[in-house]
């Protein structure tokens, strides 16, 4: 650890905020000019762009211009150590396949936790994510609130399970692609409804905004919750996996905490039924 004072979370929120909108732009405009896949992934279904990387190497760039002594942990890059106690969670694209096909759901994700690059060991300070298509921008800092802009949000309450609107996602694995869809077959009958967005940080941002009354997914990487995580708690959501654990990339659910308490022992009963604990 360094001798240097600890950041306080709105001094990091204000970090993250400002590169957030600069590589937020930057990606705005490689999508004007063309995209195009650097590589795939996990399968041929999940790509990188070379605006992924750039956008990467640009936060990952003013993050070490800033502060030096920080952590870093990136979807493209990977992580680097630290000796301050900070370390910044970053998605330089969430929702790449959106962004490649120019669906306006994509976004910039920054996270400051203190803590390591192991997620388990994590307190998020600051979150903001920044969806360039649409020109929104959601951050919170941790016991600050969180905002749209400058509109503090809060999540939706006092909704009946049979009424509330359900977001999740589905994986790049073919197999467990499978299994989830059975998790939304289990559960189109108990819901008003489920959305696919397909990007994370911004369904999480969407509970926080009340543009979804719940959120569950399997199979996320840090960096996909770190900053919307934060987002939806500061606006009133309980996030978390089953009986109470932290979110993680076994299981992640984001609602009102009476909401999510009706909810539970539903989505469980589909959760196993559907094997989604058995890979």
């Amino acid at each position: 650890m360094t001798d240097a004072p600890t950041p306080s979370p709105e001094e990091l929120l204000d970090l993250a905020r400002t590169i957030a909108l600069d590589a937020a732009e930057l990606v705005a405009r490689r999508r004007a000019e063309g995209v195009s896949i650097a590589a795939s992934k996990s399968s041929q279904e999940d790509v990188v762009t070379f605006a992924d990387r750039e956008s990467e190497t640009l936060i990952r760039t003013a993050l070490a211009e800033a502060r030096p002594d920080d952590a870093f942990f990136g979807e493209e890059s990977g992580g680097a150590e630290g000796s301050s106690g900070i370390t910044w969670v970053v998605d330089p694209i969430d929702g790449t396949v959106n962004y490649l096909y120019g669906i306006p759901a994509y976004a910039v994700s920054i996270a400051a936790v203190e803590g390591g690059i192991d997620a388990d060991s994590w307190r998020v300070l600051a979150g903001v994510v920044v969806n360039p298509a649409l020109g929104e921008v959601f951050s919170a800092s941790l016991g600050g609130g969180a905002y749209l802009g400058d509109r503090r949000l809060h999540c939706n309450t006092s909704v009946e399970p049979s009424q509330a609107l359900l977001g999740t996602g589905f994986s790049y694995t073919a197999e467990v692609r499978a299994r989830q869809g059975q998790f939304v077959a289990g559960m189109l009958p108990i819901v008003r409804d489920i959305r696919r967005a397909g990007a994370a940080a911004l369904d999480l941002c969407s509970v926080a905004a009340g543009r979804l009354d719940a959120y569950a997914e399997r199979g996320l990487n840090p960096w996909d919750y770190a900053a919307g995580s934060l987002i939806a708690r500061e606006a009133g959501a309980w996030v978390g996996g089953f009986d109470g654990a932290p979110e993680s990339g076994t299981w992640i659910m984001a609602a009102d905490p009476e909401l999510l308490g009706q909810l539970e022992p539903t989505i469980r009963e589909h959760y196993d039924r559907a094997g989604l604990g058995s890979i």
